[in-house]
């Protein structure tokens, strides 16, 4: 993307092992939100499967040209145009960098942008990656990771946050060895 943040090969590699447990529970979503799309690599690897939508960001300044995917530089929800509906939200490794009294209002926002039946996909840290990062960011392995905004984030909240707000929990699954957490939710009726 024209002017996309500089990464390091391990920010990738960990930002790619995220998009490869998600793509396979959005396969079937036609028009998807990519809340905190970074680079744009999901909205480019779900345009190659027919996709749509868009992909939402505060970090980038102007996207790349994805065929079917709108990008939109600003902050989630308040930038999105209001007629936007969705079959699918993504939010790979975003939901840990939003201020606690924030998340409530973040969930609201997906399930009125969700079709009937829609899903949420997201991907949240183990509160452990957190000194792990810190040590890698230190020797200089990766550097786009913004541990400062992880607000001691924890994940056994997810759950809880969803389901009052009427998602219904679908599935909750650990990967990288424990130190990532994918959660699927499906908006209730």
């Amino acid at each position: 993307m024209q002017g996309r943040q500089r990464v390091k090969w391990l920010d990738r590699v960990i930002r790619d092992l995220r998009i490869r447990k998600a793509i396979p529970q959005l396969a079937k979503a036609e028009r998807v939100l990519d809340v905190g799309c970074g680079d744009g690599e999901l909205c480019r690897r779900l345009a190659k499967h027919g996709a749509t939508g868009v992909g939402i960001d505060s970090r980038f300044a102007k996207p790349e040209t994805v065929a079917g995917f709108n990008f939109v530089s600003g902050p989630f929800p308040g930038s999105l145009p209001d007629e936007d509906l969705f079959d699918a939200v993504a939010m790979l490794a975003v939901l840990e960098h939003v201020p606690e009294g924030q998340k409530s209002a973040w969930v609201e926002a997906c399930r009125v942008r969700l079709v009937g039946g829609g899903v949420v996909v997201l991907t949240v840290p183990s509160p452990k990656v957190d000194a792990i990062l810190a040590v890698l960011r230190f020797i200089r392995l990766v550097d786009g990771m913004a541990l400062e905004e992880h607000h001691g984030f924890d994940p056994d909240a997810v759950e809880p946050l969803f389901v009052s707000s009427g998602f219904q929990l679908v599935l909750r699954k650990s990967f990288q060895l424990g130190l990532n957490n994918l959660f699927i939710f499906s908006k209730t009726a």
